[in-house]
């Protein structure tokens, strides 16, 4: 599914299909204390019903499957979701995927205790998608923001790679990150306050062949590039990691977690 959108990319078309497979292979990345410091707070575990949204191929549900909620996990795109069945298949994982909009959600009042959004929250339409979640939650429930970024300013294999990607995309809306805390837009605090947020770093280890896999299924180039360009720099990329790069090495993140309690 095609998708544009003038407040990313300059409006730049990208289609999440394009990259599904790599996106399953390459971008199940988050560190082991991304998912713990959720069920920490008590979020996500046991006895809850968990919706996710954007889930993509799935990675938030099949990671903290573990932890023993039940999760459904929903996304705009028919594609990644074909990859989250087959994954969580693989595993045996009983957790149920469709695809469909976050404003398009038809779901019972009250039907879950926790919503999670992760690495997906400012592409939704938040005066349709604020009042829906809200109504989805159940008394007290909790939406939860993840997020996680390379530092380009501050790593130099992250920062190499970010170039690449503004030289095949200029208008790209994901360049530049620094540690912040997640912007939370503000129609959410009528329905929703605060609860708690955190910012910290972490070190992501890779392999060449994984950082360059892991760069291919993003939005600035495997979602929006034509097959010529995108040969193009996957060449281009491939050269420059083995110019500057060692077979392992770690990338520095920032990842960040921003807790919402329904009003």
């Amino acid at each position: 599914m095609e998708i544009r959108d003038e407040r990313i990319d300059a409006g730049k078309a990208f289609d999440w299909g394009k990259t599904s497979k790599e996106y399953a292979k390459y971008r199940d990345i988050y560190p082991d204390v991304f998912y713990q410091k959720i069920a920490d707070r008590g979020l996500c575990v046991s006895g809850q019903n968990v919706l996710d949204l954007g889930t993509g191929t799935g990675v938030l549900p099949r990671n903290m499957y573990r932890f023993g909620a039940k999760w459904t996990g929903t996304d705009i795109s028919p594609e990644q979701i074909e990859q989250a069945k087959l994954l969580a298949a693989e595993e045996n994982m009983d957790i149920d995927f469709m695809a469909v909009p976050t404003e398009q959600l038809d779901f019972p009042k009250e039907s879950f205790d926790v919503i999670t959004a992760c690495q997906c929250f400012w592409y939704f339409d938040h005066e349709k998608v604020m009042p829906k979640l809200a109504e989805l939650l159940k008394p007290d429930g909790k939406l939860v923001i993840l997020y996680m970024a390379w530092l380009p300013f501050e790593d130099p294999i992250a920062g190499k790679s970010e170039e690449m990607i503004l030289k095949y995309s200029p208008d790209w809306t994901g360049k530049g990150e620094t540690r912040h805390q997640i912007w939370i837009p503000d129609v959410a605090y009528k329905y929703f306050e605060m609860s708690e947020h955190e910012e910290y770093d972490v070190n992501v280890p890779f392999t060449k062949e994984k950082w360059h896999g892991r760069v291919r299924a993003s939005r600035g180039i495997g979602a929006s590039l034509s097959e010529e360009k995108l040969a193009e720099w996957d060449t281009e990329h491939r050269a420059l990691l083995d110019s500057i790069a060692p077979e392992e090495f770690e990338v520095l993140h920032y990842a960040a977690l921003t807790v919402l309690k329904k009003m």
